[in-house]
């Protein structure tokens, strides 16, 4: 195990600083890197809730009508929707709750990647933490007024940007305290954001099946109740995060032949986005995101209404199931979600660590090709019923998804240098924005569209996922044309000195 550089003089790190400053969590001499990562896995397990809020949908698409589910008018707008109390919310209104989580999420850490570099990832956590947490309080409200609009902006803005300084806020930290590792430290860092959903999709049903009553579902009590939870966790995992001090690196022959084989090119964020590697990133993140992000959202209705009866091993469709038999898949679909995040927990893991052994552009190429095959061949499986193995080609193909995650900033770290990679990585992140309007809106407005052609709920998938194998083929051709920085991109030798001030 590395430790930290015992040359570093123990004046060199301030101990009287501003509680949230940067200065003062540089880490002291003998410090154990090894406990920055629990520090990032309790931020990114709570905000990684973002996962499994699937597991509310069809709950809070029943809160007038109950188990009926009370359909607006045909007449009535999308703007007097937002204020309705009278009829339920649509599932495909509901996504958007989800859309709006990616999309400030991706917004955020890139308007404030180059601010979390100059203040820390401590002061950064906490406002995530106010953001995240406060969003979830203000749409427990929002649900218990039944207002839709109040929803989007508690949990959808206010809380998406909490997710976006939630995530950033140890990864550029932990690529620092593993320069040997760089596909591990990525991995490390942003796994229990794909696990959030495997703690807090249980939990969820868990609280609802606790506050139920004749009165209501539960759910307004749940999110309220998970607002609380979360805020003493996340608490917890930013009062742990620690820098190293400055000139640290790990010992040990190995890591330094590791490190020895880096690029020793370093790029200013303000130019890297102006290169056509980052913009062929950008699309390499954007469209495996795109193929994995609207699938991982509809995960509990899709389940659901592909099998219906199956799952409780009748022939009955999603019609003909009683209000008994509904819950009971519920519950199996809530399962099934934190079954998917256990496996985003393990695909994080799992892909960014084979690409320190493979390099980055070959586990890409291996994520595109194998999820194009999956998914090519669900529609056969969803006919055929086979629901294990849908279970585990869902499982294998959001395993990759999360990879991909967990590897782009270990890439973008080969390709334009460690130096600035949480400003690059939080402006990548704009793809995921992007994947998070393009994935959901494709799953769920192509659902409603074939729904409403009287398509029977297990086929109405189909078309999507023959789309989405398309979108992967594509994302391999771009992974293919990302060639080296070319050394005219780097910075000068006094532009990183200056870099390094404002990175330290």
């Amino acid at each position: 195990m590395a430790q930290t550089n015992d040359n570093i003089a123990p004046s060199s790190v301030p101990s009287r600083h501003a509680f949230f400053s940067k200065p003062r969590i540089i880490a002291r001499p003998g410090f154990n890197r090894w406990l920055v990562p629990p520090a990032a896995l309790a931020v990114h397990l709570c905000i990684g809730m973002a996962y499994g809020f699937s597991v509310f949908w069809l709950p809070m698409s029943q809160l007038v009508g109950g188990s009926g589910s009370l359909q607006c008018p045909v007449t009535m707008s999308f703007w007097q929707q937002l204020f309705t109390r009278e009829c339920d919310w649509k599932i495909s209104l509901l996504g958007w709750t989800y859309t709006l989580f990616f999309v400030f999420l991706g917004c955020s850490a890139a308007l404030w990647g180059s601010w979390l570099e100059k203040v820390g990832p401590r002061l950064v956590s906490f406002i995530a933490t106010l953001c995240w947490c406060g969003g979830l309080l203000l749409s427990s409200v929002a649900i218990y007024f039944h207002q839709l609009w109040l929803l989007w902006l508690g949990a959808g803005v206010i809380g998406g940007i909490g997710l976006g300084l939630g995530y950033i806020s140890p990864v550029s930290t932990l690529l620092r305290w593993f320069p040997d590792k760089r596909g591990m430290a990525a991995g490390m860092a942003i796994m229990g954001f794909g696990g959030g959903a495997l703690v807090g999709a249980p939990l969820a049903n868990a609280l609802m099946n606790f506050f139920a009553d004749a009165t209501g579902n539960g759910v307004w009590q749940s999110v309220l109740a998970l607002s609380v939870i979360y805020a003493l966790f996340m608490l917890c995992g930013t009062f742990g995060y620690r820098l190293p001090p400055m000139g640290w690196h790990p010992t040990g022959e190995k890591a330094l032949k590791v490190m020895s084989a880096h690029s020793t090119v370093q790029v200013h964020v303000s130019v890297a986005w102006r290169t056509p590697q980052f913009w062929l990133l950008w699309l390499v993140l954007w469209l495996n995101v795109t193929a994995g992000i609207g699938i991982l959202g509809m995960a509990s209705p899709m389940l659901q209404e592909i099998f219906a009866g199956k799952l409780l091993a009748t022939s009955l469709q999603w019609h003909e199931l009683n209000a008994a038999q509904l819950r009971r898949i519920a519950t199996m679909a809530a399962g099934f979600t934190g079954l998917l995040s256990l496996f985003n927990i393990i695909g994080r893991f799992f892909w960014a660590s084979v690409s320190d052994l493979c390099g980055r552009k070959m586990t890409f190429a291996m994520i595109f090709l194998l999820g194009a095959a999956l998914y090519g061949s669900l529609p056969l499986i969803n006919h055929g019923g086979y629901v294990a193995i849908f279970v585990c080609a869902l499982c294998v193909i959001i395993s990759m998804y999360g990879g991909g995650f967990a590897t782009i900033p270990a890439y973008l770290a080969d390709i334009f240098g460690a130096q600035m990679v949480g400003a690059i990585h939080g402006r990548l992140l704009t793809a995921w924005s992007a994947a998070g309007i393009s994935g959901p809106v494709l799953v769920n407005y192509l659902r409603e569209y074939q729904l409403a052609q009287g398509l029977a709920p297990q086929r109405v998938y189909d078309i999507t996922l023959m789309v989405l194998t398309g979108l992967l083929v594509i994302g391999l051709i771009c992974n293919q044309l990302i060639r080296p920085i070319p050394q005219k991109y780097a910075m000068s030798a006094q532009q990183q000195q200056q870099a390094k001030g404002c990175i330290r």
